[in-house]
């Protein structure tokens, strides 16, 4: 099966827009993990992403008839960039059908590359649904962001082009996977070319759709998707591109935000770009499974596959940067409320460099800090926690709490023991004008709201935290009400966080 894809990437005449982007050697994160690692440079790309390739070569594919009645894509993201780009370039009309929740600085970049931005839905699913109605009514050609033979081949070339740019030892070659075009591409065309090298997927440990269908022996759909690496938050697999990648990929790793977000810095390091989470995703992946596998003196390479990445997103993604690289220890400590104990709780730490200490003043005999503490490696903060309880502090390790790492650590607010009948809820907000308001609206109306917190990370979607005083009688209301508002939530009311900060 892999051969019928090679001739459509050899015939993939894809340079008129996109260009052969470099393969960078990673001298910092090659040191750090004691293999060669090599960065093939897609953010370089005229549209900071690889998408270009795919979206050009089917357009360029188009008969006459098809290009004169124009084309349209569903796509928040690097999609509607290349084919906005590749449309312009061929003198071909495009429509691009973006979610309202699209952040300003997209929109703006695909109607700067000449196409028509139609703005419809507060999701991906709400804008591909209103896209192939104007299909119909239009007779517009759709083109699809991964699904599509073109598209792959045209992501294929990226393969073809490590492959002459380094014809020597390869160990291992990580591609990131949303839809799954650039790794059915890519792995179609080593697999033929050079079957020694191995080839994995990596995903969002939330938005695994490929390990889903792996394990199941068939395309399913996950329950739900995570929005952090936006470009590969996909809840199935294509059809296509799971016929192609079943029978070509040794193996899908998962890695979560915080590793993605630790990437993004040695890509910075190293490159001097910044990726987007989807386009560190790959480098994310392979650090975490060369280190499972112990692996070293291999030559790896990992894809920068895109930089399209909100500007005010970077707060976030650095503050997260240390605990994805296991370089952050985040605890709980319980101390004496009396003068002098946060001396001693210093001394105790050591020489190791505190980078956050959060407190406020209590009515109870105990006080809970949370302090963050920089440690060499996960080794290291296993070893400061037993350091600490052998001096006989009692300690919390909230280095993987969400709500910690999300909210506590930057609320100024304390315990409300006087607060009864309080449950807690991680919600997402659709980041748009009246969001809020219609969460308030329906709910504060009933039930007073003890505790709220959100934060805008730059994203589609805000991350907020609320409680809310429930008596018992009213729990199923409550949660029929949650479900119909049709916002992601989780109930956090058992969080350790909550109960040392917070309760």
């Amino acid at each position: 099966m892999p051969e019928s894809y090679v001739k459509r990437i050899l015939d993939a005449r894809i340079y008129d827009v996109a260009r052969e982007t470099q393969l960078d050697e990673a001298p910092l994160i090659s040191a750090r993990i004691s293999n060669d690692v090599l960065i093939k440079r897609e953010d370089l790309q005229p549209v900071f992403s690889f998408k270009i390739r795919g979206a050009y070569n089917k357009l360029r594919l188009l008969s006459d008839e098809e290009k004169s009645r124009g084309v349209i894509a569903a796509s928040a993201g690097n999609h509607a960039q290349g084919l906005a780009l590749s449309a312009k370039a061929l003198g071909v009309k495009a429509i691009i059908v973006m979610p309202k929740t699209t952040p300003a600085i997209k929109v703006d970049a695909v109607r700067r590359r000449g196409a028509k931005v139609v703005l419809h839905g507060d999701a991906y699913d709400d804008a591909a649904a209103h896209a192939n109605k104007l299909v119909e009514e239009q007779g517009l050609t759709y083109i699809h962001p991964f699904d599509d033979p073109d598209v792959i081949a045209g992501q294929g070339t990226v393969a073809m082009e490590i492959l002459r740019q380094h014809p020597g030892k390869i160990d291992a070659i990580y591609i990131p996977v949303g839809g799954g075009g650039l790794c059915a591409g890519m792995a179609a065309y080593i697999k033929y070319v050079r079957p020694d090298i191995k080839v994995y997927a990596v995903e969002p440990e939330d938005a695994a759709c490929l390990k889903l269908a792996m394990d199941k022996g068939r395309r399913a759909t996950l329950s739900e998707v995570g929005i952090f690496a936006d470009g590969v938050a996909v809840a199935q697999i294509g059809k296509e591109t799971y016929r192609v990648l079943k029978n070509t990929v040794d193996g899908v790793i998962t890695a979560n935000a915080d590793e993605m977000c630790a990437a993004i810095k040695d890509i910075f390091e190293d490159t001097r770009s910044i990726a987007e989470p989807a386009g560190a995703l790959s480098l994310a992946g392979l650090k975490k499974h060369v280190a499972e596998q112990g692996w070293e003196n291999k030559t790896v390479i990992a894809i920068a596959s895109g930089a399209n990445t909100n500007f005010d997103r970077l707060r976030y993604i650095s503050e997260r940067t240390e605990i994805g690289e296991k370089r952050e220890a985040m605890l709980t400590v319980t101390l004496p409320e009396k003068a002098g104990a946060f001396r001693k709780l210093s001394k105790a730490i050591g020489r190791r460099g505190i980078t956050e200490f959060n407190y406020r003043y209590g009515s109870h005999e105990q006080a809970h800090v949370l302090v963050g503490v920089q440690v060499a490696d996960d080794e290291g903060r296993h070893e400061l926690v037993a350091e600490l309880r052998e001096k006989g502090y009692e300690v919390c390790d909230m280095t993987d709490n969400e709500v910690a790492k999300l909210h506590v650590r930057h609320m100024v607010g304390g315990h409300a023991p006087q607060v009864e009948n309080e449950r807690l809820f991680s919600f997402e907000f659709p980041e748009r004008p009246g969001a809020m308001d219609n969460f308030l609206s329906k709910t504060a109306s009933r039930w007073n709201i003890s505790l709220f917190h959100y934060r805008n990370h730059g994203a589609a979607y805000g991350r907020v935290l609320v409680g809310m005083q429930v008596p018992k009688d009213d729990n199923k209301d409550l949660l029929k009400l949650l479900d119909s508002l049709d916002y992601r939530y989780k109930e956090e009311t058992d969080s350790e966080a909550y109960r040392y900060f917070l309760s």
